[in-house]
């Protein structure tokens, strides 16, 4: 495996009476068979395309142009688009550092619409060499659409009307659209968002293949690692030996028996940030249906056991950690306490940054399973495209596992429609007055 799942301190027999018990683990890895069968089965009939993207290179080479062109031609890509169709973007561009590496672009995701934000961002532009995509699986998405509105005058000014071909790129699924119909008149490239892949699920999808192929990175390698977790999870006969569906197992398990309502990914690797957000997101918006969820809380190591830590240890007991360790030993620099002139600091001495992270997360881990509190460690040798695209698919099966035991659709998000209707009667002037 890519990476190790060691789950052990999420049990009462490890823990205490803060971890799930082996009969309630048991009861949830049964209900967790058929969800794998359905999987297996989904893969098979092409019901779930999601399954089908880590064989897939018709649409990896479609981006390839696409990619090269525009590390060719720019020093800034802006990514416009929200939620799903931004936040998978992000979480691949941070293992590349986010581009402006050996030549390479640097990548911008605008994925609000705060209007200081965006004139910030805008005014620090050279226009004459920033490229742009938009990205919007419906082609309606109201955030989408004011940003390209907003910043495509400024664009055709510096570059010319004549030239949004060669800088403009329009992913948005099949089908008449605001954001299709806009790409058509203007001439824009518009590559084909799956209509059968949610936003939250598509980070390997050309949603988030071709940002990543900008920034460099290898989005054949980010399948392989997807492909090698999905094969062995759908391989496994028993669900304990698919750690996906242990993962779901033990979270909703402990949401029954021990009222855990709270879930914390906490990477300590910096790239990790913002797949911590991805997760977020995917958890949030896949399970919260009908009463039913957990909250998923992002958090970074070391930083957050300075600002989080006092409160998961010694606040409300109803939240599982998962923790997600880089063999970082021996990495960077050399300390050197010398300057400070005080022994207390000596255990610094011919140590590394890499050896405090490793220390920092060790600690944590084993603190918070000696205090009760239900926690696993996903760990990593390494942290590459191949392993990325490993974790994705992990938390992706995990999600639509959780979902089943569930008893919830993982696919729809039918409470985000209300506010979105409400906005636009807003903008419409529809209803007058101020919300609270």
């Amino acid at each position: 495996m890519l990476y190790e799942h060691l789950s052990e301190t999420c049990l009462a027999a490890r823990i205490g009476e803060g971890g799930l018990s082996d009969e309630a683990l048991a009861r949830a890895l049964e209900a967790a068979g058929p969800s794998l069968a359905g999987l297996r089965a989904a893969r098979e009939d092409g019901s779930l395309p999601l399954l089908g993207l880590p064989g897939r290179s018709d649409d990896l080479a479609a981006c390839r142009p696409v990619a090269a062109a525009y590390r060719e031609r720019f020093a800034d890509v802006v990514v416009l688009g929200t939620g799903g169709s931004s936040l998978g973007g992000q979480a691949l561009a941070a293992l590349a550092g986010g581009g402006a590496a050996a030549g390479r672009p640097r990548l911008h995701f605008v994925d609000n619409v705060d209007p200081e934000t965006f004139g910030t961002l805008l005014a620090g532009l050279d226009l004459t060499r920033t490229g742009l995509l938009a990205v919007s699986k419906s082609g309606g998405t109201a955030e989408t659409l004011a940003q390209l509105f907003a910043i495509l005058p400024a664009l055709e000014a510096a570059a010319g009307a004549g030239d949004l071909a060669g800088r403009v790129t329009v992913i948005t699924e099949p089908g008449p659209s605001p954001l299709r119909a806009l790409a058509e008149r203007r001439g824009v490239p518009c590559l084909d968002h799956d209509p059968g892949i949610g936003g939250r699920f598509s980070v390997l999808s050309n949603v988030g293949a071709l940002p990543a192929m900008i920034a460099g990175l290898d989005a054949a390698a980010l399948r392989a690692g997807a492909a090698a977790v999905l094969d062995q999870a759908l391989a496994a006969a028993d669900p304990a030996d698919a750690p996906p569906a242990l993962g779901a197992a033990l979270s909703v398990g402990l949401l029954g028996e021990r009222r855990i309502s709270q879930t914390v990914l906490m990477p300590y690797v910096d790239r990790l940030a913002a797949f911590a957000l991805w997760y977020r997101q995917l958890w949030a918006e896949s399970l919260g249906k009908d009463g039913a969820g957990t909250t998923p809380i992002d958090a970074r190591g070391a930083v957050d056991q300075h600002s989080q830590l006092q409160l998961y240890l010694a606040g409300p007991r109803d939240k599982m950690f998962t923790l997600v360790r880089l063999d970082t030993a021996g990495a960077g620099p050399s300390i050197d306490p010398g300057p400070a002139g005080d022994e207390a600091l000596s255990y610094l001495k011919g140590r590394t940054l890499g050896d405090l992270m490793d220390a920092m997360a060790r600690a944590t881990a084993e603190t918070l399973a000696r205090n009760g509190h239900p926690i696993r460690v996903i760990r990593l040798a390494r942290l590459d495209e191949e392993v990325l695209g490993a974790l994705l698919m992990h938390f992706m099966l995990e999600t639509i596992i959780a979902a089943d035991l569930l008893g919830v659709n993982a696919y729809d998000q039918p409470a985000v429609e209300e506010s979105k209707v409400l906005a636009r009667r807003y903008l419409a002037g529809e209803i007058q007055g101020r919300a609270p």
